[in-house]
């Protein structure tokens, strides 16, 4: 007669039915069972996951449990059990969604490959996390063709770098690196007083304010050795390498862009913000290895400080090796006028350029341009803030462009924020554009724009289209396209606290500043 016992439960079992556990502690080895054996068992365990069989398989298990000599040894199996059939449906649910979205995806993996280059490379990590798909075809080296990692927060280190640049492999064309930071106002009480027949075109995106040195803000987290990645691989990574921008890494030195520049010899546009690096040494770097650049955007981290630049050998070896350059800028370096003049005259391709807080240039280099002498291809003139331009040269060259000179210029900046300097004693601002003859400039030149910003000290006169401060974006942006196709945009806006005391403020005549320089360089300028 049989025993009923009843477990914690309160479930009846029969105490003869109870099954020894000898086997519990000695399980059967899985190479003792054959794959139709392992497959009929897999499959005969996976019917009982349906709702009405899991509280009896938790039942179940609970008296396997509670009846087990090693409980610890039982309860890890299942744990390792489970684990591994959890792994094993998700990888399948993985697979199965990825072939759903290959058949629901609408394009095949080689037009997908084509939209997700057209993404940013944050919007391209985010497909590619999407599902294993999409992470297939963001594998593809195209997509990470332009690799854009300048952010406000630092969080960029050299191994995202290093991954972002690998993937790239030899298709990688374009590389922006560095902080940038956040949207600041134009500068806050000045008078703004923009001449122009048109509206000033509406602008997205930073400014220049923007990408200035971050005095005061985050460290980036970038080391010198960033960009040692484009040399990898018999420098494979930098060999067809077109833009290069590099805003405020400031561990980033000499030697590192040196050896950076080197392995790039394809370089169309490089722009240069807040590193601390070297005019001279930079441009030689450039002058060097980027034979075909075409764009140069170049801002001091040290605004008038940097006085490096040399006329001869460095401004000669850079406009003979690098002839295709028409667009240059350097902002915020101390440079006298007659090596602005020996730059100007050499490069005869240059439309764009921009000496904005630059110190020492007093504009006698305009007037040597008059007649033909150079830049005749020039667009585009900014020359804000410079603290010793004088008003003189600016209404001699305005003059010249109402007699007929400078044909292809549509665009100047001679907006100050220390106002312009008089002629007999820089000291002597001038915060009146009065001076300015805008009406008979616009008569002349209808589709010209001028632009001239003063501090409230001065007056000011409207001429044309007006512009308040109230509605005013950033002063306008100016495009220009490359040789390869691509575009760049140079932003004007003011940004420096002026030093009195620096710069040529007791010469009057670039003549006399060219004896500072050996005799070399007055022969060089002659050219």
């Amino acid at each position: 007669m049989d025993t009923l016992l009843f477990h914690h439960n309160n479930r009846p079992c029969s105490a003869t039915s109870k099954r020894p556990y000898a086997a519990v502690s000695d399980p059967i080895s899985p190479m003792s069972l054959d794959p139709i054996q392992l497959d009929s068992l897999l499959l005969s365990f996976l019917s009982l996951s349906d709702k009405t069989t899991v509280p009896l398989l938790d039942h179940a298990f609970d008296d396997l449990i509670e009846s087990s000599p090693d409980q610890n040894v039982m309860i890890e199996r299942a744990l390792l059990l489970g684990s591994v059939l959890l792994e094993a449906g998700k990888r399948s649910a993985r697979k199965r969604d990825c072939l759903h979205n290959a058949v629901v995806w609408p394009l095949p993996p080689d037009l997908t490959i084509k939209v997700l280059t057209m993404l940013d490379t944050q919007s391209v990590c985010y497909a590619a996390a999407a599902c294993s798909f999409f992470r297939k075809c963001a594998s593809d080296p195209l997509c990470y063709a332009s690799i854009d990692l300048i952010t406000v927060i630092p969080k960029v280190n050299n191994m995202v770098v290093s991954t972002m640049i690998q993937r790239s492999g030899k298709a990688l064309r374009s590389l922006k690196l560095g902080l940038m930071p956040g949207p600041t106002a134009l500068f806050g009480s000045s008078q703004t007083c923009i001449y122009s027949t048109r509206n000033s075109p509406d602008i997205s995106g930073f400014s220049w304010n923007d990408k200035r040195s971050r005095q005061g803000k985050e460290s980036c987290i970038l080391s010198r050795s960033c960009l040692s990645s484009l040399g990898s691989d018999n420098g494979a990574p930098g060999a067809l390498l077109r833009r290069l921008h590099l805003n405020n890494i400031e561990r980033v030195d000499n030697t590192a862009l040196s050896a950076a520049l080197s392995v790039c010899p394809s370089l169309l546009d490089l722009e240069i913000v807040g590193l601390h690096v070297e005019l001279r040494q930079t441009l030689e770097s450039v002058s060097k290895h980027c034979h075909l650049i075409e764009r140069l955007f170049f801002e001091s981290s040290k605004t008038g400080r940097d006085d490096s630049l040399k006329l001869s050998p460095t401004c000669s070896d850079l406009v003979q090796n690098c002839p295709n350059l028409n667009s240059l800028a350097l902002r915020g370096f101390k440079l006298q006028d007659f090596k602005i003049l020996a730059l100007i005259k050499g490069f005869r391709k240059l439309k764009h350029l921009d000496f904005s807080t630059s110190y020492s240039i007093s504009g006698a280099f305009l007037k040597k341009l008059v007649g033909g002498a150079g830049g005749n291809l020039l667009e585009v003139i900014i020359l804000r803030d410079c603290m010793h331009l004088r008003k003189a040269e600016v209404e001699r060259f305005i003059s010249s462009i109402i007699a007929g000179e400078f044909k292809f210029l549509r665009h100047l900046d001679v907006s100050n924020r220390e106002g312009l300097a008089s002629e007999e004693d820089w000291c002597s601002r001038c915060y009146d554009p009065s001076f300015i003859p805008a009406e008979q400039l616009f008569r002349e030149r209808p589709n010209f724009s001028l632009l001239a910003e003063f501090p409230v000290e001065g007056s000011f006169i409207e001429f044309g289209q007006m512009i308040s401060s109230d509605d005013m974006s950033p002063p306008q942006q100016l495009s220009c396209h490359m040789s390869d196709g691509s575009c760049f945009v140079n932003t004007s806006d003011s940004c420096y606290n002026s030093d009195l005391g620096s710069g040529n403020e007791d010469n009057h005549d670039t003549s006399v500043i060219i004896y500072e320089e050996s005799s070399d360089e007055a022969d060089f300028l002659s050219v």
